[in-house]
């Protein structure tokens, strides 16, 4: 097997380097071809499995967290769908929920490169957001409002670890605010005085929110979680349980299940799809069925 791997030094900040040696030796024992490109940027990623002829390998490896897995995604996307080699994950990252999805975790690194070398695959849904003249793919999830706040803190503090994402979210309660959504889930209008709203191809966010306990990632459908307005002290309690998946037990939490959706309002919200920030509202969702081939 040949593997063409795109490998983020800056991954878990900085932290993920040290690992390399180690997974370089695994790949050898196992007699594996592999390429490793490190990227240098925001959107390397992409950029690279953009330009690269993939009929010379055998798979396609994102070795990072969340953020590595999207821009290899998005540059895989931009081949035509039967240029498109399987996907494998290295989980490396500070954030690696949908490695965590796969059961793959950051301290069995060596367990993920055996699930490679296997070459068993399997097909998963794929998430297509298309907002303001641009499109872009994901696996995992797309947030707006709190959601997304939290996330754009947490980016700032990722030396802190895992601890990162919890800290983050609990200094955004304290500025709480909320917003009118409208959305149309498969064709329903639905509108709320809304806090955040996420739209979940995988069940996990972050490195360990239970965001969408019944999402599937073969069943067409994404996952679509409400927060609707509620007290700084209700919103403290509700918190904790979104590590189990107990917080859509809630009465301000809806979920829906849907193939297509359109964000109609607020105008200009920052969209938060699989750890990064791209896009604004209005914009337009669709699961995309088992269009994605990735080593499991």
């Amino acid at each position: 097997m040949k593997l063409l791997i795109i490998f983020n030094p800056n991954a878990a900040y900085g932290r993920s380097v040290k690992k390399l040696p180690a997974v370089e030796a695994k790949f050898e024992s196992l007699g594996m071809k592999v390429t490793f490109i490190p990227t240098t940027h925001t959107g390397h990623g992409t950029e690279l499995v953009t330009r690269t002829d993939l009929s010379t390998y055998d798979g396609l490896v994102a070795a990072g967290g969340d953020g590595t897995v999207f821009e290899v995604l998005n540059g895989l996307y931009q081949h035509p769908k039967a240029e498109r080699i399987p996907l494998g994950l290295l989980p490396i990252g500070t954030g690696n929920a949908f490695a965590r999805e796969l059961n793959l975790k950051t301290d069995t690194l060596m367990d993920a490169i055996e699930l490679i070398h296997r070459g068993h695959t399997r097909k998963v849904d794929v998430g297509l957001v298309e907002s303001t003249g641009r499109s872009f793919y994901f696996v995992n999830i797309v947030a707006m409002g709190f959601a997304v706040d939290a996330g754009l803190v947490a980016q700032k503090m990722k030396f802190m670890g895992k601890a990162a994402y919890t800290l983050a979210t609990l200094w955004k309660v304290l500025k709480l605010k909320s917003y009118p959504l409208e959305l149309e889930i498969d064709g329903e209008s639905f509108t709320s005085d809304n806090i955040f709203v996420t739209f979940s191809n995988s069940r996990y966010t972050g490195t360990h929110f239970l965001m969408a306990p019944e999402a599937k990632i073969d069943d067409g459908q994404l996952d679509v979680t409400i927060l609707e307005s509620l007290p700084r002290t209700r919103l403290l309690k509700l918190f904790p349980t979104i590590y189990d998946g107990r917080h859509i037990e809630y009465p301000e939490v809806k979920t829906y299940k849907a193939a297509h959706i359109i964000i109609r309002s607020p105008q200009g919200m920052l969209l938060g799809p699989d750890g990064e920030f791209r896009g604004n509202t209005p914009a337009e969702i669709t699961c995309l069925p088992r269009d994605l081939t990735i080593f499991s």
